[in-house]
């Protein structure tokens, strides 16, 4: 069955397809939302090294957060864009302004200077090191008998 398209894309697939990612924040970057801050992740024997695309953005709207064992990774931006004609009457003039985010789960035991990162090129390059959780002894549990 053909459905029609609005605006290039057919609105009820999309409404279906949001019900399955669970409402992904799309509104802003429309169907590029699933291409922002792809992630690769490598592993060794020392750690993690995670490569995120984050194109377009500074360092400077870049944000690390490291909060309960979880690495958040933020990016926001706000532009504007004026054009004007050779008069200075203005012919044209857009806003922008969208964050995306991402979280990691690195483990309780690291702390910020632990993990480093570097922006270059648009790729967010992380290292993360790996740390051996203290050995815990197993916690004895009794049953109460009645």
């Amino acid at each position: 069955m053909y459905m029609p398209s609005i605006f290039g894309s057919d609105m009820f697939d999309d409404f279906f397809r949001d019900l399955d990612q669970g409402f992904a924040p799309k509104a802003l970057y429309g169907k590029r939302a699933k291409n922002l801050m792809k992630t690769d992740i490598r592993e060794d024997e020392k750690g993690y090294q995670l490569a995120i695309d984050l194109p377009g953005y500074r360092k400077d709207e870049l944000k690390l957060e490291l909060k309960d064992g979880y690495l958040t990774i933020s990016a926001e931006k706000n532009e504007e864009k004026e054009q004007k004609d050779e008069k200075g009457r203005m012919i044209r003039q857009e806003r922008y302004a969208g964050s995306v985010q991402r979280s990691f789960f690195v483990g309780e035991q690291l702390k910020e200077e632990d993990i480093k990162a570097k922006y270059e090129d648009g790729v967010l390059r992380l290292e993360i090191p790996k740390k051996e959780e203290e050995k815990k002894l197993p916690e004895r549990r009794y049953i109460e008998i009645s």
